[in-house]
């Protein structure tokens, strides 16, 4: 638990800390509503109009080359199936501000998860750098589950690189049941991912014959966010099936 809210901790100790927390949740819920809403303009403006922070080193100056990683990795994740060089520019772009989110903490295990997904992705925009990427990616995210074996973002992106099919499935359900459980608690810095699980957690279970249980997590990822279009057309083509 401590890991997990380490930095929205030390957030609290500076300054105006409580409002310095509020804005990072406000930028958080930007990027993701245009994600879920698949709005690359959108999405991008946040990424540009990004609050700077106060000075590097600090736990604000983190989470926003966090967030500024987090923007480019969706930003990524829209281009791809349309603008490959986009995307890989995207992507890299992400590595870069994890780079710098690590920078001042070497122990924020979300960032840590993040960069492999976003070196993963990078892998896959690049093939002939699948060999240097790929156990890299590896290696940060053992290294986030090493230190946070309990955060569902960690869990999450764990699940999606772990070649292992069965071993990916339990992973997956832990980083469900860990989003429930975070749901409980004060919210953490980061906070996002629950929707995007049951999405994931609805494909494997299609993947695996079971149209009820993808159905039940699609709806859940629906009720998480309502606007969230991946979702709603793999609810919509079952349905129809």
């Amino acid at each position: 638990m401590f890991r997990r809210v380490a930095v929205a901790l030390a957030l609290l100790a500076l300054p105006g800390g409580r409002a310095i927390a509020a804005e990072w949740n406000d930028v958080e819920g930007r990027i993701e509503f245009a994600w879920y809403t698949e709005d690359l303009r959108a999405l991008r403006t946040v990424i540009a109009t990004l609050p700077r922070g106060d000075s590097a080193g600090t736990p604000d100056e983190a989470l926003r080359d966090y967030y500024l990683g987090l923007g480019q990795y969706r930003v990524a994740l829209l281009m791809q199936p349309r603008d490959k060089r986009s995307a890989k520019a995207a992507a890299e772009q992400c590595v870069v501000h994890l780079d710098r989110s690590l920078g001042g903490r070497g122990d924020f295990a979300d960032a840590l998860a993040l960069q492999a997904a976003c070196m993963k992705l990078l892998a896959t925009l690049q093939p002939w750098k699948a060999p240097l990427l790929g156990p890299r990616s590896g290696a940060q995210a053992g290294r986030a589950l090493a230190l946070a074996p309990r955060n569902p973002r960690v869990l999450l992106v764990g699940a999606a690189l772990d070649g292992d099919h069965e071993r990916a499935f339990a992973t997956l359900r832990r980083a469900v049941a860990a989003f429930e459980t975070e749901r409980q608690d004060v919210a953490p810095l980061p906070a996002w991912g629950a929707p995007e699980g049951y999405l994931q957690l609805a494909r494997v279970a299609l993947q695996r014959g079971d149209a009820v249980a993808a159905r039940s997590a699609l709806e859940r990822a629906l009720l998480l966010a309502p606007e969230f279009a991946a979702a709603k057309r793999l609810l919509a083509t079952l349905t129809a099936s």
